[in-house]
């Protein structure tokens, strides 16, 4: 089973695990999967290659090597949970990704995998149509920003208002045949509504709106596998902090709640879980994180304002900047160990917010991997 998309791949391959060890019982130490999100060729093989009795993988899979896991490690089960801007120095045009998931479908015919795939996505969409069979998982989405535009022909995308059926309206391509499929799992406010019509709450312990939906599509393709929905959720209720996501340390002195965010979408879904007064957001560049930070302005900052706001790491400035034309407090401690200190007093945890760079300078500062 290969799990990919731009944002939740890691939380929802630790809920598609652990819900198949919650199910295997004693014998769970027949799954594999690589917990930590290494998720490129390299990384992939290094946890096969560590559990070679194991018979039942749960992979996460980088969106650039979907193509390749489909061609060559042959999946079951592919889980598209969405598309959106991410790293486009590397990855550049979203559109070219979402191409090869498509072809490679196409390539795979019958005996490619059956795709569990986000019907809000036009994007997802457009790539799953190509698999032998897909359930679709109406996740609810928020966010279209990246999905403006029909990705078969380039017309603009017409979207409903929303109603009961559809929380978020539906999306519909006026001048070809691309729509928004009905789906067999929606995501309903903090509910999940299973095939049969039943509508369950995961009481997930992982925070945000964003989470259902990624548990929505982890209870479509553990059905795939035969688990009971009731067992799976069991498995999905263990997962706290999937690769130090979530997880609260002290460090530096100060007891902080840390948070990954690594695009618009992203921060889109993360922002509203900030609780705290002051909140740290680090922001680096390098190649993990794209070294294009223009996305920042495309970051709804403004709902910060009323709050004390460090900004910390490397493009510490550029996020500055941002914070001044939305009117947010703010001060600039670029190194992470001065914005901990400034911090260390507070009774209670506070929030960071940070790219993939800083966020793991933290794991390593709180002793977390």
């Amino acid at each position: 089973m290969s799990v990919t998309g731009t944002n939740g791949k890691t939380t929802t391959t630790h809920l598609l695990a652990a819900a198949v060890r919650t199910a295997l019982g004693e014998e769970a130490g027949r799954c594999v999967t690589n917990a930590d999100g290494a998720n490129l060729h390299y990384g992939i093989a290094s946890a096969l290659a560590k559990a070679r009795k194991a018979d039942l993988a749960v992979i996460e899979t980088d969106e650039r090597v979907v193509k390749d896991m489909i061609a060559h490690g042959r999946p079951e089960v592919l889980v598209l949970l969405n598309f959106s801007r991410d790293q486009l120095d590397r990855n550049h045009e979203i559109k070219f990704l979402g191409r090869a998931w498509r072809q490679a479908l196409e390539a795979a015919g019958p005996d490619g995998p059956v795709v569990i795939a986000n019907s809000d996505d036009p994007l997802v969409t457009w790539a799953a149509e190509k698999a032998h069979r897909v359930v679709w998982v109406d996740t609810a989405s928020t966010w279209s920003a990246d999905a403006a535009m029909c990705p078969q022909c380039g017309a603009m995308l017409d979207r409903t208002d929303p109603s009961e059926d559809a929380p978020t309206g539906r999306w519909n391509c006026p001048e070809c045949d691309l729509t928004e499929h009905e789906a067999s799992y929606a995501v309903h406010g903090p509910l999940i509504e299973l095939p049969d019509g039943r509508r369950v709450d995961p009481k997930l312990n992982v925070p945000g709106k964003f989470n259902i939906s990624n548990a929505a599509c982890a209870l479509a393709a553990a059905a795939q596998w035969g688990i009971d929905p009731d067992v799976a959720l069991v498995g999905f209720r263990t997962v706290s902090a999937p690769a130090g996501r979530f997880s609260t340390a002290t460090i530096a002195g100060a007891t902080v709640r840390l948070v990954l965010s690594k695009n618009p979408a992203g921060w889109a879904e993360s922002l509203p879980l900030v609780q705290t007064d002051p909140v740290i957001l680090a922001i680096d560049s390098v190649a993990a994180d794209g070294k294009d930070v223009s996305w920042l302005w495309d970051v709804d900052f403004e709902q910060l304002r009323g709050r004390h706001v460090i900004c910390s790491g490397p493009r510490a400035y550029d996020l500055a900047v941002r914070l001044s034309y939305a009117e947010v407090d703010h001060r600039v401690l670029v190194d992470l160990e001065d914005a901990l200190r400034a911090v260390a007093s507070g009774p209670q945890p506070v929030d960071i917010v940070a790219t993939y760079t800083p966020f793991q300078k933290l794991l390593k500062m709180g002793g977390l991997r």
